[in-house]
């Protein structure tokens, strides 16, 4: 009974004491969790210096600053969360790793946003591992497709771009059944590349050029593979484009029907096909085309530079002066280019391609990246320097173009000049010109006006 008496006395001095250690324990968390923020506070700050990372388990490096400003974050008695922050001083952004688990709920503790709840994955307990980035939309924007308004649409035949003379002929010599039971049996048999293979490659180049210097650019080139091969055709030519890693997202798969319908509603700025008679139904349609041969000869091409070259007179310019030459000579010619040396020649069907080149030069040029521009475009005439030069020159410029290297033949031979050149493209309107290049290895386009030369 004495005992019983003791402990009853005893009581309100334990219920004081038990009181006191609680009231203890919850100033020491208020104190901590006071102290968390505080350093979470420092540690966001961008003048705060660098400090050698004392984290468990992490390498010392020169960039990394503990959020503790010096020790290892001792877990919180309320929430077990440890820390880590990284400064990436490239980026001028830092990036808040949250690593731990909870154990009561969480609340939003600053107004910086970075303990909230949509940081908490909604299928485990856990936190996640990613805090947001301010960085993501940018890197989306990066990877986000040219808009047809703004892009220059360049419509390639699937015979352009791969070589499918195989399957030409098995659709010529044993109907179209056969052909396309010869497609889907070889469809994971990846096509070789054909003429337009390597201009295709140097236009990738230019746009991811132009996407280093501006992320946000929407004034690209965008390629189009435009071809009459039915749909189930198509996996094929997926296949081969993705294993090249051509960036062509847009195809028009026209099954049997002629695919030059389409191409103003796809806003084609220029049309290459294999096929000239295509060709001439775009050129008809109002459409800038050409038709793409391949050299006879494996030439080594620059990778890191589109070289388009282009003919003066029927291609930049109108065919006047060849009408003229036809009908009163070349001596008349000579003499009535030198009275009208002041007056611009009319444009040819190529001056849209030129100005849209001239037009991505110049992003470049503003980026002072003229010597390292990675378009280079070439006039190669067979016209007189002396004789008519200065109005050809004085043309573009009065046109606002730039050329960046301008070949006045008088006559001579072409091939050599494109050898020494190596264009990914050359815009010819003689076929003795393109049939010399062919020889020599170089690509060459042909067929620009409405009625063909030869």
């Amino acid at each position: 009974s004495q005992t019983s008496l003791k402990q009853k006395k005893n009581e309100p001095g334990m219920r004081s004491s038990k009181e006191s250690l609680e009231a203890e324990k919850r100033k020491e968390s208020d104190k901590q969790g006071v102290r968390l923020s505080n350093q979470m506070r420092r540690a966001v700050n961008p003048n705060h210096s660098l400090r050698c990372c004392p984290f468990r388990g992490h390498s010392s490096c020169r960039r990394c600053l503990c959020a503790a400003e010096g020790t290892a974050l001792g877990p919180c008695r309320t929430i077990r969360i440890y820390i880590h922050m990284c400064l990436l001083w490239e980026q001028g952004q830092q990036i808040t790793m949250m690593r731990g688990s909870q154990e009561s709920s969480l609340r939003k503790t600053d107004s910086r946003g970075y303990l909230v709840r949509s940081q908490w994955s909604r299928t485990s307990r856990s936190p996640s591992t990613k805090a947001p980035s301010i960085d993501e939309p940018r890197s989306r924007n990066t990877s986000a497709k040219p808009k047809p308004k703004n892009a220059i649409t360049i419509a390639l035949s699937s015979c352009a771009l791969f070589n499918m003379v195989d399957g030409r002929k098995i659709y010529e010599e044993e109907g179209l059944e056969k052909y396309m039971e010869y497609q889907l049996t070889n469809e994971n048999v990846i096509l070789t590349p054909g003429p337009a293979f390597r201009f295709v490659k140097a236009l990738q180049y230019v746009n991811a050029r132009l996407r280093d210097l501006y992320p946000d650019e929407q004034d690209l080139f965008d390629i189009v593979l435009m071809t009459n091969n039915h749909a189930q055709v198509g996996v094929r030519l997926i296949n081969s484009v993705n294993h090249y890693g051509l960036l062509i997202d847009r195809f028009c798969l026209t099954g049997g029907k002629n695919p030059i319908g389409y191409l103003k509603a796809y806003l084609t700025n220029l049309y290459i096909a294999a096929d000239s008679e295509k060709v001439q139904e775009a050129i008809q349609e109002g459409i800038a085309s050409a038709t793409m041969f391949d050299g006879a000869k494996d030439m080594a091409y620059c990778d890191t530079q589109l070289r388009v070259a282009f003919d003066g007179d029927a291609v930049l310019f109108s065919d006047e002066s060849e009408h003229f030459t036809k009908e009163h000579g070349l001596d008349k010619f000579f003499q009535y280019d030198t009275l009208c040396e002041s007056k611009p020649l009319a444009q040819g069907p190529l001056k849209g391609f030129l100005e849209d080149l001239g037009r991505l030069q110049k992003k470049f040029y503003a980026k002072n990246e003229r010597l390292l521009c990675p378009i280079r475009t070439y006039l190669v005439t067979a016209r007189s320097a002396a004789s008519s030069g200065a109005r050809v020159l004085k043309t573009l410029r009065r046109w606002g173009l730039e050329i960046d290297e301008a070949l006045f033949l008088a006559g001579a031979p072409k091939s050599p000049i494109l050898v020494k050149i190596r264009p990914h493209i050359f815009f010819d309107d003689h076929m003795f010109h393109i049939e010399g290049a062919q020889k020599l290895g170089s690509m060459a386009a042909y067929g620009f006006n409405k009625k063909f030369s030869s």
